[in-house]
């Protein structure tokens, strides 16, 4: 790519000469033969900064420095996203080369600087990498490049870029590893359960020869009879089954967790379940709420949903509001008519404000499977388990014990009324929702 700058620099190496022949000049006022000396260190000075001058502007060639900053159209929020910088030397001569990057002001980064030679007409190649813990429109500024010739006086700075908008959007890379995963039958691998099925809660598919090994129960006797050997009946899951994962993006999803909200886990969550229901033929559907619904995308199982739900989920932002669930009732008993798996993800601070929520709960679990997903607080852990030093470390933890308990009696309470419920570590989110939903499928609950 062309640059769109071009300025002299001076470097530090141009000062500490011009100090240096200030200190000659003022001892040759003690000792005169110092004199002659500093004359001749003036003269070479002034005649390699001509030559660097002459080396780097006049004699260097259009387009002496070309670089480009490759990156990807989207990045993926709480994975490494890799940027590429190729940058070639078109002078006849070897470079000092210093190379920063201004990037988004969300990464917080002020020491990007990489330094490195380059020979005449050589290709090089940096590639860093970033990860981003928010979602929205994030900006990279300009590339500068800034070369020099030996020995160093001068430098010349290249711009490229300028200006380059990337949306940061819920994390697709880890969507596309379980869809991976999940088409290769390797889901075992990141965690998820084979479940076993059962009962026959299945979907006629279609009458086939039987082989060895088909359970004798599945003959089809007339077709046998017709064929004049064995033929048995094929079952699939049921689809067309809905699912809706509802985001609560009230004030307690605000609360951090290795640097991402815990919202942002349970959008990267969202995403992933929505597309392994759709590779399992149900309708995926989203629904976001704090205050008051704040979208709602229909279930559907084509193609480009996923692209829908991705750009809904990339605009979502949480609020220090409370979240108000008569308005998701609503919402859902006026508009989700068939009998859905409800995947909400919420958080409780403590056992009395689960037992405010549990009355609109169990309304919402009497016409449709409610999965209530909410969250650990891993802080609380480290606290008991760190060895107590003095009666203040034990208060705390017994106090960090009871919030631990309430998390725990929470889910007993959400089960005693019909509600299945999920208390994980955020880490382990996507996982934990996964193989519940894949044992509702096994099961047949849904």
């Amino acid at each position: 790519m062309k640059n769109s700058f071009r300025a002299l620099y001076i470097n530090n190496l141009f000062f500490k000469a011009l100090g240096f022949l200030g200190v000659m000049f003022l001892l040759a006022h003690i000792w005169s033969f110092l004199f002659i000396f500093a004359i001749i260190f003036l003269i070479a000075f002034l005649g390699l900064l001509l030559v660097e001058g002459l080396l780097l502007f006049w004699r260097a060639p259009k387009d002496g420095i070309l670089a480009e900053r490759k990156l990807s159209e989207r990045f993926s929020n709480g994975d490494i996203n890799e940027i590429v910088i190729e940058i070639e030397n078109r002078f006849a001569i070897e470079l000092d080369v210093e190379l920063i990057d201004e990037i988004p002001v969300q990464f917080q980064r002020r020491d990007f600087l990489h330094q490195f030679k380059l020979k005449p007409g050589q290709m090089y190649q940096y590639n860093y990498w970033l990860v981003p813990v928010q979602r929205g429109e994030f900006v990279f500024g300009s590339l500068n490049v800034f070369v020099s010739a030996k020995p160093g006086f001068v430098s010349r700075k290249y711009c490229f870029e300028r200006e380059r908008k990337i949306k940061v959007y819920p994390s697709y890379i880890q969507m596309r590893r379980f869809e991976l995963m999940a088409i290769s039958n390797r889901l075992s691998e990141v965690g998820i359960k084979k479940i076993r099925r059962i009962g026959r809660h299945m979907e006629f598919d279609q009458i086939r020869d039987y082989i060895k090994g088909d359970d004798i129960r599945t003959i089809n006797w007339k077709a046998t009879a017709r064929k004049g050997h064995l033929m048995v009946n094929q079952y699939q899951d049921e689809k067309s089954q809905q699912v809706f994962c509802i985001i609560d993006m009230g004030r307690t999803m605000k609360m951090p967790f290795n640097g991402m909200t815990l919202l942002d886990y349970a959008i990267n969550t969202s995403l992933v379940i929505s597309n392994i229901a759709m590779l399992k033929h149900d309708k995926a559907g989203l629904i976001t709420f704090n205050e008051q619904v704040r979208s709602v995308v229909p279930p559907r199982h084509e193609g480009p949903h996923m692209q829908t739900i991705m750009e809904v989920l990339y605009n979502q932002a949480t609020s220090f509001n409370e979240h108000n669930l008569e308005a998701l009732y609503s919402m859902v008993k006026y508009h989700v008519h068939q009998r859905s798996l409800l995947i909400l993800f919420t958080n409780f601070e403590s056992l009395k404000s689960a037992e405010r929520e549990l009355p609109m709960l169990a309304r919402l679990a009497s016409n449709h499977l409610l999965l209530v997903v909410f969250f650990e607080n891993t802080e609380l852990s480290k606290v008991i388990n760190h060895q107590a030093e003095d009666t203040e470390d034990i208060y705390m933890q017994g106090i960090a014990e009871k919030f631990i308990i309430d998390k725990k009696r929470i889910v007993k309470e959400l089960e005693r009324h019909g509600i299945y419920a999920i208390l994980t570590d955020p880490e382990k989110l996507t996982v934990d929702t996964m193989n519940r939903y894949l044992e509702f499928k096994a099961k047949g609950i849904i």
